[in-house]
Formats: C-alpha cells, sequence, structure tokens
C-alpha cells in the first residue's frame, strides 16, 4: 500500500491508525506518547520496576492488578502524593526496584498493546530514553516504526475525540529518528526528524510552550514537563515483554527477525 512506507526502513506514523497500517510490517515498533506515558515508563523502568500497560483506569484494570500482586497507579497523582503512583514522571522518581505498576493510559498504553497483538517488539520512546531506544531498534530489528501517540481533541466541537497531533510526541519520535540515523528514512520520518533538530536547542522551552505542556502546568504538573524534556536522562530501553515493559537485556529475543530478512542497515547515532 501507498501509506505503508514499505520502502523505508525506518518509519513514522501516529495514533492507532498509524499503528495498525505500520507494526505488521516492522520488526520494531516505539510508541512515543512523552507528555505522559512513555516518560513515566522510562523513569520507572530505570530504577528497575516492571509496568504493565493497561487501557483504561476501571475495576477490570483494578482485579487485574490485585490478580498479579501489582500496585494500581492512581489517576492525577504528583510526586507530592504521598504512597501513589501515577501518570506523572515526577511521582515515579523514587520508586523502587522490582516495583510491579499497573499504569493506564488510554493513548500511550493502549497503542503499545495494540502493537504487540501485531508480533512485533514493542518499545516505550521519548526524550528520556531516546539514544537507548534507538540503541535497542538497532539490534532488535531492520525495520522500525515510531508511533507518535498524540492527544485527543476534547471540547465540545469534536464530539469524536479524534487525534489531535501533539508536538511533543512528533519531537520526541523525531529524537530517537535521529538517533537512529537510518541512511534512507521514510519523508514521514525525516520531517520528525527535522522537528526534533530545529526543537533541540530548547527543548524545555518548546515541551513548556506547548499545548499538552501548558495543560500540565496548569494542574500543577509543571515537574512533568520538565523530566520529559531531559533529553538522554536514561540509558535504559524499555522492551515490552509478556505485557508488561522492563529494562531492555541484550539477550532478549527478537521475534521479528524471521519475518523481514533482507540485510538492510542502519547506521551510528546521527546526534
Amino acid at each position: 500500500m501507498f501509506d505503508d512506507q514499505s520502502p523505508y526502513r525506518a518509519r513514522f506514523e501516529w495514533g492507532e491508525a498509524g499503528v495498525r497500517r505500520l507494526a505488521p510490517g516492522a520488526d520494531v515498533v516505539v510508541v512515543v506518547d512523552v507528555l505522559r506515558f512513555t516518560t513515566a515508563v522510562a523513569v520507572a523502568v530505570g530504577r528497575g520496576a516492571t509496568v504493565y500497560p493497561a487501557r483504561r483506569d476501571d475495576a477490570e484494570t483494578a482485579a487485574f492488578a490485585a490478580q498479579i500482586g501489582a500496585t494500581l497507579a492512581v489517576r492525577w497523582g504528583t510526586d507530592a502524593t504521598a504512597g501513589s503512583y501515577s501518570l506523572s514522571p515526577a511521582s515515579l522518581l523514587t520508586i523502587p526496584s522490582g516495583t510491579r505498576l499497573v499504569l493506564p493510559s488510554p493513548n500511550g498504553a493502549t497503542l503499545a498493546l495494540l502493537a504487540a497483538g501485531d508480533g512485533a517488539v514493542v518499545l516505550a520512546g521519548c526524550l528520556r530514553n531516546a539514544a537507548a531506544t534507538a540503541a535497542a531498534c538497532r539490534a532488535l530489528g531492520e525495520t522500525v516504526a515510531v508511533i507518535a501517540a498524540g492527544e485527543r481533541w476534547r471540547d465540545a466541537g469534536d464530539a469524536t475525540g479524534t487525534l489531535r497531533p501533539a508536538v511533543e510526541d512528533l519531537v520526541g519520535a523525531g529524537a530517537i529518528l535521529a538517533a537512529l540515523a537510518p541512511s534512507d528514512p521514510s519523508p514521514e520520518a525525516a520531517a520528525a526528524i527535522a522537528a526534533f533538530r530545529a526543537a533541540a536547542p530548547d527543548l524545555g522551552g518548546v515541551l513548556n510552550a506547548c499545548a499538552s505542556g501548558r495543560e500540565l502546568r496548569e494542574r500543577g504538573l509543571a515537574r512533568d514537563v520538565d523530566l520529559a524534556a531531559a533529553l538522554d536522562a536514561s540509558s535504559t530501553a524499555a522492551h515490552l515483554v509478556d505485557r508488561a515493559f522492563a529494562a531492555w537485556a541484550t539477550a532478549s529475543p527478537h521475534p521479528g527477525a524471521a519475518r523481514h530478512p533482507s540485510p538492510v542497515r542502519e547506521t551510528g547515532r546521527g546526534e
């Protein structure tokens, strides 16, 4: 199909439709939801926690957390909420190693679980772990699809909650693709790389000024925005295995390799 970006090994798209279009032809799918799901995953996994993505914060998810003996993240907690974890990356800065956390997210978690259903390796990528994620991509597969989660329109003029492309996810996806340094990215991937390079001199300013960043600041979550803007603060890639994100290990299997045996290679980092 003309819109599957199949002539290229490094690809970029948006949202659930992007996962459905690109995941079946990719060895590795990187989900990017900078504000805040994949940043929260990066912080937690970097501290040795295991994160179970969940589509919804409902009774079924609570029952799942109880069944596996995991902590269920609260809806809007911050690092100032004693004893609770949430989508707030700040709330996870001291999460103990070995913690099992169920983390609901209607955007990032949904995309990760959807991509996993197509048999690709799934990584949670963001600005904090961009270089680490790119390194994992190079080791785990030849064809990489980076999917920006975006947000949902929530005003009265859009009752369907359609996708709102989000600047922070475009920039985060571009950071991962730039670190991957593909020799021949799709035009869509090249545009994301260009967006990252334009934002790179002032990532904190861009994230704080964009719509999602302003919303979080108004909710008292400015620290989350600052944490999300910290390029390569984490050296850990987050790999989805057995329904949970954990730190990527170099010995991890590559289930997509047999699907795409063509020896097209990506070259080193491009920062």
